[in-house]
């Protein structure tokens, strides 16, 4: 059986307005995300989120903030989602990601989130991602600067397939 999922990595108030590190075009990149999640669920692919959390002190993520909680809008659009707690910018990187994968039998591999240049492509581009048809959503993804985004994408193409979400979680 073939089975999707939608990775959504790093979607924590710590990246929108008012927080601690906001990125260009975070609300936009939301504003698609909640449209990958809707396509996920519509064609039955499992749905995962991703926080990155650091330590107390930290200035971005620690643990305890409201900067290191996921945005409410993602939480309330997969209310049963599981969420994969990370340190490192590669999602797969001890954490039990492999594991929830293998489990829910997924042979494919969307990611979507924040910081193009850091953990989507570190997770993208991961060993442990290998065995998976990874592809990313260059719309539902942002980091700091545009330039910066697309320079990231462009330096993962031939590793990764894009894709749009109306094409996404097609039935293979």
């Amino acid at each position: 059986m073939s089975r999707t999922a939608l990775l959504v990595i790093d979607p924590q108030n710590d990246y929108f307005a008012n927080g601690s590190f906001p990125l260009w075009n975070a609300d936009e990149a939301l504003k698609e995300i909640l449209n990958a999640i809707q396509s996920a669920k519509e064609q039955d692919a499992a749905v995962i989120l991703v926080q990155h959390v650091a330590a107390s002190e930290s200035p971005l993520f620690a643990e305890g903030s409201e900067g290191v909680k996921i945005h409410q809008t993602i939480l309330d659009a997969a209310p049963d989602a599981p969420i994969v707690t990370k340190a490192h910018a590669d999602a797969f990187q001890e954490t039990n990601l492999t594991q929830l994968l293998e489990e829910l039998e997924v042979d494919r591999l969307v990611i979507c989130g924040m910081m193009t240049q850091n953990c989507v492509t570190h997770t993208a581009i991961s060993d442990a991602a290998d065995p998976y048809q990874v592809s990313i959503l260059p719309d539902a993804c942002t980091t700091r600067e545009q330039l910066l985004h697309l320079i990231a994408l462009e330096a993962i193409k031939t590793k990764v397939t894009y894709t749009e979400i109306r094409y996404a979680f097609e039935r293979v």
